[in-house]
């Protein structure tokens, strides 16, 4: 019999991605949006659970505008760390799995190589602190969850620096980019499919780090996505001093994938050949 997953944040970057892969694989998929679930409304959520028959539930739904985040960190807690919560709550009273969307974000960077699911958490930015707080929720909330971190997303259905690079070289002789901040590019669609995996594969439940495989700099991959599509263009490397940003970012928030995902050189070419 089909499998039912619920998808919070359907209508994101990434959840459009993982609706299509799971509906692709055989799932019946229930895709919920903001004006289908309010995450926010324990209520909403209980009464969501109670009406459908679901089997797991990708909870993606998040407030991921990350400078904006600083001076509207109630949104931030409310959306992230509440919406968890109220997922995991409603999830765990039907014994729901709940699969959590976080991110590398929840590391301060200082390590000097790449993190692993055990390793300290230490947010420099409150989008990181609110993240952090909706998997310290989920883990209390519901012991059925898989906490999936994962970084510097881009996708088809999204604003991301893919595509940034692509249309500023249209206009542009030479690009300026941060050369000193280090981590793991990573596809919405292998996401998806790093997910699709942890339930289909039985993994234990908890902390798992579904990222672009390898580590590199923000400049050092538009590098590649100029080489790649054989783009004509000079990148200029600079610090993150150059571009003063209201939120905080860690240096190196490389994760170790446990080969989870293909590297992220891989995974690019992928995506730009689509």
């Amino acid at each position: 019999m089909k499998k039912t997953i619920l998808i919070t944040g359907a209508g994101g970057m990434f959840g459009k991605d993982a609706a299509q892969l799971f509906f692709d694989s055989g799932y019946n998929v229930l895709k919920a949006n903001k004006a289908d679930l309010d995450v926010t409304n324990l209520a909403q959520v209980r009464e969501f659970f109670a009406k459908n028959k679901i089997d797991f539930v990708l909870h993606a739904a998040a407030y991921t505008k990350v400078d904006d985040a600083e001076t509207n960190e109630d949104l931030a807690f409310l959306i992230n760390a509440k919406g968890a919560k109220n997922v995991a709550i409603a999830s765990n009273e039907k014994l729901v799995p709940m699969i959590y969307i976080s991110t590398d974000y929840v590391f301060d960077g200082e390590k000097g190589a790449p993190y692993l699911p055990s390793d300290k958490t230490n947010p420099l930015n409150i989008y990181g602190a609110s993240k952090l707080m909706g998997e310290e929720n989920v883990k209390k909330e519901n012991p059925k969850h898989y906490i999936a971190r994962t970084s510097w997303l881009y996708g088809k259905n999204g604003k991301n620096f893919v595509d940034t690079m692509i249309n500023l070289s249209k206009t542009q002789k030479s690009i300026k980019v941060v050369n000193d901040q280090f981590g793991c590019p990573t596809w919405t669609v292998d996401l998806a499919d790093g997910v699709k995996n942890l339930i289909e594969k039985n993994m234990p439940f908890g902390t798992y780090q579904i990222c672009g495989g390898g580590a590199t700099s923000w400049f050092e991959f538009a590098k590649k996505i100029f080489e790649i599509l054989k783009i004509e263009i000079e990148v200029i490397p600079v610090a993150t001093a150059e571009f003063p940003r209201p939120a905080k970012r860690p240096k190196f928030s490389a994760m170790e994938n446990s080969k989870m995902l293909r590297r992220w050189e891989e995974a690019l070419h992928s995506y730009l050949q689509n």
